[in-house]
């Protein structure tokens, strides 16, 4: 492998560690699903270097279902959701930004040290894509537990997928039809939790996980 190939690989799963922290800054609902949009878009040409390099073909296809899945389709989907259950507004968060960012940049160091300490004798792209996806993988958690908008967790859900997609790719050998499995099975999770977010608003009319905790509060 030349330099510019591995520069090239490392540059693309950089900036999917750059793209899950523009989502940890997001405080609007339409700007951290653009965000997210753009995720998907930098995941596409990460997974098409890597059937390149790899001389995967079938990997093309996994890069087609990213960008036309997780670019378009989910992403038009939450804007309607959002724009029918008629939340335009800023996310609340449980915890602030700042902390929200050190937080983050603790995880990528904490999955660089780890990732790169048990895998000595792996291929260095594969090792760099392992250490790059369990950063996304966890800045994708944050996402999920420092947001209190049930809309944005599933942003972080999906984000979290990411990095799973990109370990896939960056470790070879994933089967084609997993490729495609794994993401029907997440278009098929998004339907079901878009089904959710309008019972849910129906409910408590709010998508606030907070309205449940004084849901549950009043039972009490």
């Amino acid at each position: 492998m030349n330099g510019l190939t591995f520069d090239i690989a490392h540059l693309l799963a950089g900036g999917l560690v750059l793209v899950s922290f523009m989502m940890l800054y997001q405080d609007r609902l339409f700007a951290l699903i653009n965000v997210f949009a753009l995720h998907a878009i930098v995941l596409a040409l990460s997974v098409a270097w890597q059937a390149y390099v790899q001389d995967a073909h079938h990997l093309y296809v996994t890069a087609a279902i990213a960008l036309i899945f997780k670019a378009i389709v989910i992403p038009v989907g939450l804007h309607r959701i959002i724009q029918r259950l008629g939340i335009h507004r800023d996310i609340e968060t449980a915890v602030g930004i700042g902390p929200t960012m050190l937080a983050g940049i603790g995880l990528v160091a904490l999955s660089m040290v780890l990732m790169l300490r048990v895998t000595p004798e792996a291929d260095p792209l594969a090792r760099e894509d392992l250490a790059f996806a369990l950063s996304i993988i966890l800045l994708g958690l944050l996402v999920m537990v420092t947001r209190r908008n049930a809309v944005s967790q599933v942003v972080g859900f999906m984000s979290l997928e990411n990095g799973l997609v990109l370990a896939a790719t960056g470790a070879k050998g994933m089967p084609l039809v997993v490729e495609i499995s794994v993401a029907f099975s997440i278009l098929i999770a998004f339907i079901v939790i878009g089904v959710f977010l309008f019972r849910i608003r129906e409910r408590f009319d709010s998508v606030d996980v907070g309205a449940l905790d004084d849901y549950r509060g009043e039972r009490r």
